[in-house]
């Protein structure tokens, strides 16, 4: 017996014989963790390398990827609830996550008259601007923001699009008796009926403010109602404040209700008000958010939330405070971003060298950054033109000399009109891109025929510029600027096309793969959060796509058809096509 016993110890050495029961377990291999769901049978983009890496399964559990690899070692973490799901050829890879946009405004783009153009819209003459607004008022998508602030709103018009200016005139035959406001699709300006003029307290003796102006009718100084930048923003924050909390909430859940019909499973208010603020704080504590949304205060009016305890790293019930946003000028579609050569054309009450206006003098400009990076406060900065792009450069600059340069990834916010110079000058001063090429297809032929002509125009969101300095960069909608459609941003930071098909500035083009990395890897890295986001591996987020087709194997021009059929947010499902 015992001849038998240490034949089958040697034989069995691993199960330790001469070792008691308790140390024996120890030998016994790791428990697999039981996945929530599995998912194989597609093109599975992992994001995460700096070429194309696919992977034949992936596991998650909870809000979190267990594995991600070969088929039968993730089947490995199959119990008895695991869902398993056959992608059936489709593509699945990491959520999209926002460069920058305005999630609170989305709300109230949706809950608004849509005045844009097409393809968005129907809004190509003034006239049917005016259709639109009427019909509003019987519209119940848009009764409940109408009766609840006693306005008439309508988001979108762009005149770049239109067969001319709309002025108090036309919108006051919407209505005498309520406010009627438009809104550019640029957010940087606005067209006020009478009403509405009146409820901000304009008329022909006030003053333009700073960073900001008032159109006027011709040899008068009656207001037109079209109100630029500053005056515009005053305008929207005297109607801001008639916002109740209820319809606060409701535009934070419609806007939300876009950003994962397109696939992002972060989102970004890139303005915050205090108003906004206050809603998404709601919104967490009752946890309404099903994505992340990661917000950035208005320093100039707003940083009094910085000390929130959601200025964080980390996100409470997908909500967290990044940092601060500054604006340094306007836009260049509606002609009031700072150039430092003048618009081709310029805008209408301006004359001929007209270049635009900052929004801050230097020394304004060069104290808020000091004060946000002595702070410890991630930056974003919006700058359009290149003169404001200069200020925005110099100001770091003087800010990194006084306190020292350490990682705090200050953001460029647009960049359109940034030159080489300027390109090469962003590595070493440390600062992140977020480009717009989105302004190719909706603004491209704009940008020729009256913004800023050839060749400034086909440098516009220069993203291979910028790659070739080795620098990563994101892109973005900047919605409600543009709905917040991922793959129209995918499409034009390839294909760089305009409405007419012409390509603006084929030189700064980048791959598709590149393109993806600028949409999920790098806007991870830009909110700090590349640990978490943008690519799958296992410790990462849940956070997935799925995918009709796999961007990599069709035809560039067909990118901006693909279609998102599910966004899961930390392993849940947010939306879904069908």
């Amino acid at each position: 017996m015992k001849h038998h016993l240490a034949i089958a110890c040697s034989l069995l050495a691993l199960t330790a014989c001469d070792k008691t029961p308790e140390q024996t377990a120890k030998t016994l291999p790791l428990q697999v963790s039981a996945a929530d769901t599995i998912y194989y049978g597609g093109d599975i983009l992992t994001m995460a390398g700096d070429e194309p890496e696919y992977a034949q399964a992936i596991a998650t559990q909870g809000d979190k990827i267990i594995f991600v690899g070969d088929k039968n070692k993730a089947l490995e973490h199959k119990f008895g609830k695991t869902k398993l799901i056959d992608l059936q050829g489709k593509t699945l890879m990491p959520g999209f996550v926002d460069g920058h946009s305005h999630v609170y405004g989305v709300g109230l783009q949706a809950m608004v008259a849509n005045v844009l153009p097409s393809p968005d819209g129907d809004a190509n003459t003034v006239e049917q601007i005016v259709n639109i607004l009427t019909a509003a008022q019987n519209n119940p998508d848009y009764t409940t923001f109408i009766e609840k602030t006693g306005a008439i709103l309508g988001f979108g018009y762009d005149d770049a699009e239109l067969d001319r200016y709309p002025t108090k005139i036309d919108l006051d035959r919407v209505s005498t008796e309520k406010p009627v406001i438009i809104i550019h699709t640029s957010g940087h300006l606005s067209v006020a009926n009478s009403k509405a003029l009146a409820m901000a307290g304009i008329d022909e003796n006030t003053e333009n403010p700073k960073g900001g102006l008032i159109r006027r009718m011709a040899n008068s100084q009656e207001p037109n109602g079209v109100l630029e930048e500053n005056a515009h923003f005053g305008l929207l924050f005297k109607l801001m404040q008639s916002f109740d909390p209820d319809l606060q909430d409701l535009m934070l859940q419609e806007g939300q209700k876009l950003y994962t019909k397109y696939g992002y499973t972060t989102a970004q208010e890139g303005r915050a008000t205090q108003e906004a603020y206050d809603s998404m704080v709601r919104a967490s504590k009752a946890d309404k958010f099903v994505i992340d949304v990661v917000a950035y205060a208005d320093m100039a009016t707003s940083s009094s939330f910085m000390d929130s305890p959601y200025n964080s790293k980390n996100y409470t019930n997908h909500f967290r405070i990044g940092g601060v946003k500054l604006n340094f000028d306007g836009s260049p579609q509606g002609k009031t971003a700072w150039l430092s050569h003048p618009y081709l054309k310029a805008p209408e009450g301006q004359e001929q060298g007209y270049a635009g206006y900052p929004t801050f003098n230097d020394e304004q400009a060069y104290q808020y950054i000091e004060t946000a990076f002595a702070n410890d406060w991630q930056v974003m900065t919006h700058a359009n033109g290149d003169a404001a792009i200069e200020q925005f450069l110099n100001a770091v600059e003087n800010a990194n000399n006084k306190l020292g340069k350490k990682d705090r990834r200050p953001v460029l916010i647009h960049g359109q009109t940034i030159r080489q110079d300027q390109v090469n000058r962003l590595k070493e001063l440390g600062i992140f891109p977020s480009l717009f090429p989105m302004h190719t297809f909706y603004w491209g032929d704009w940008h020729v025929n009256s913004v800023l002509g050839h060749p400034r125009a086909d440098f516009i969101s220069p993203t291979h510029a910028v790659r070739k300095q080795g620098l990563m960069f994101s892109t973005h909608h900047d919605a409600p600027v543009a709905l917040p459609n991922a793959l129209r941003v995918l499409d034009a930071t390839v294909n760089r096309t305009t409405r007419t098909d012409q390509v603006l500035g084929p030189d700064q083009r980048v791959s598709v793969y590149t393109a993806l990395q600028a949409m999920t890897t790098w806007p991870a890295y830009q909110h700090f959060e590349e640990s978490l986001k943008g690519q799958l591996k296992q410790g990462m987020q849940a956070d997935l796509i799925i995918l009709d087709n796999n961007p990599l194997k069709i035809k560039p021009a067909e990118l901006h058809n693909l279609q998102v059929l599910e966004t899961i947010s930390r392993g849940e499902t947010v939306y879904s096509k069908n």
